[in-house]
């Protein structure tokens, strides 16, 4: 049963003091403690809480600073010129500096204590808007997980732990607040927070927290598009993505991001496993990763299917490679859209494979020079490392991309046919007129 209010009154939130834990204000990102100072002196609470508290606990950089306030929107704005109200499902402050965002929450209360429909409403126990504002007792009722539900006091430094979760930080245990089958009904994205969370701090989730997600995951058909395919790229964009990639098999979510086919083909497989080591490694090595080329190696398990699936019914193979790129886009969008300025590289760089073929002529020259090259040609490594029939194609790429024009040349010249003479001019012919 999900925590009452009543419930709640039985709990008593432990203040941790600052010599007992390893939160700093030399940690925490200048501007986050210029809002925390800023709306402590207009007279309100202000908290770094959820996933800033959390990361630090376990000695990982925040990404993000968010902080919780009993400042309504509005009053946030008028402590800070330079901040913007945002969101209708999720009222927020967002105070500027430069490039920075630092993101302000009112404290949320109960659902039942919403007056109009504007502030919150609910369909199958879905939040379809959420805001209730209330104080930061309720607020943390509200939380999912006992370790997003840690406050930072700026008032004196201690942190506010009001359901154990400073404990489960030292368990690296993921726990879910109250009812988890209640909890994720209320929000299904909770279910794929729960494995990225889990994935991204290597921590367990709970026996009675993972209970549920299996049979839950069809949940996850109702969610907006856009909301869950920005879990998506969180999942897999986020330095973590082979541990997410494991627990969604696990917890059989996958099912309901990607259109896979019931079996995947080895090589299929290999090739998205060796592109999510390579993404969560260049992340480690501080390098970007393009949204595009990680859902071309995720996708790529259904464009292939395709092609087994017609490949007795095109004699052209080129014309079968590019209606495999298209269907397998408008087949994952039935399931889960993914947006146009994605879908087309994605399809560039699988149908600049089969140009890779092409050794002869000025085919390859052309090649080189396209806007896409470069993504394709990493494309065509990771296909080598995955089918090693392919390793002699890649080398060729490769030499030729860092050769000068005359081994170029030379390199595309046709192949003469050993059955076929070189032309003689006859000893006639040869004579001058």
């Amino acid at each position: 049963m999900l925590l009452t209010k009543s419930r709640f009154l039985q709990l008593q939130p432990v203040r941790i003091e600052r010599a007992e834990h390893p939160v700093s204000r030399a940690q925490i990102s200048k501007n986050a403690l210029t809002v925390l100072y800023g709306l402590k002196k207009a007279g309100f609470q202000a908290c770094l809480v959820g996933g800033g508290v959390r990361d630090l606990l376990v000695n990982i950089k925040p990404k993000d600073f968010d902080i919780a306030t009993n400042a309504s929107p509005e009053e946030v704005r008028k402590v800070f010129r330079n901040c913007r109200l945002i969101g209708r499902r999720f009222r927020l402050a967002h105070v500027h500096f430069g490039r920075e965002i630092i993101e302000v929450a009112t404290y949320r209360a109960a659902h039942d204590k919403a007056i109009t429909a504007d502030q919150a409403s609910t369909k199958d126990n879905q939040i379809l808007r959420d805001n209730v504002f209330g104080n930061r007792d309720e607020d943390a009722l509200r939380r999912d997980f006992s370790i997003n539900a840690l406050y930072y006091d700026i008032a004196d430094f201690s942190i506010i732990d009001y359901f154990g979760g400073f404990e489960d930080v030292e368990k690296r245990q993921l726990r879910m607040i109250g009812d988890p089958e209640q909890r994720y009904r209320e929000d299904p994205v909770r279910l794929l927070r729960a494995v990225r969370l889990a994935a991204k701090l290597d921590f367990s989730i709970e026996s009675a927290t993972a209970a549920p997600i299996r049979e839950l995951g069809s949940l996850l058909d109702n969610v907006p598009r856009a909301r869950l395919f920005e879990e998506l790229l969180k999942l897999f964009q986020s330095g973590h993505a082979v541990r997410s990639y494991e627990m969604l098999q696990r917890y059989d979510l996958l099912d309901h991001l990607l259109l896979w086919p019931v079996e995947l083909d080895p090589l299929d497989q290999r090739l998205v496993e060796l592109a999510l080591e390579d993404s969560d490694q260049r992340l480690r090595d501080g390098k970007s990763i393009a949204p595009f080329f990680t859902l071309a190696a995720l996708l790529w398990p259904i464009r292939q299917t395709i092609v087994r699936q017609e490949i007795n019914n095109f004699d052209d193979i080129h014309a079968l490679h590019g209606l495999a790129s298209h269907r397998a886009i408008g087949d994952q969008n039935h399931l889960l859209p993914v947006p146009k300025r994605i879908a087309q590289p994605i399809q560039e760089v699988w149908n600049l494979q089969d140009r890779f073929e092409r050794r002869v002529g000025k085919k390859p020259n052309r090649l080189l020079h396209h806007p896409r090259f470069r993504g394709a040609y990493d494309f065509l490594l990771l296909r080598a490392r995955s089918d090693l029939e392919l390793a002699e194609l890649a080398q060729w790429w490769t030499d030729f991309q860092h050769t000068d024009n005359d081994t170029r040349d030379t390199m595309t010249r046709p192949a003469r046919s050993a059955n076929k003479p070189r032309r003689r001019r006859s000893r006639r012919s040869a004579q001058p007129d």
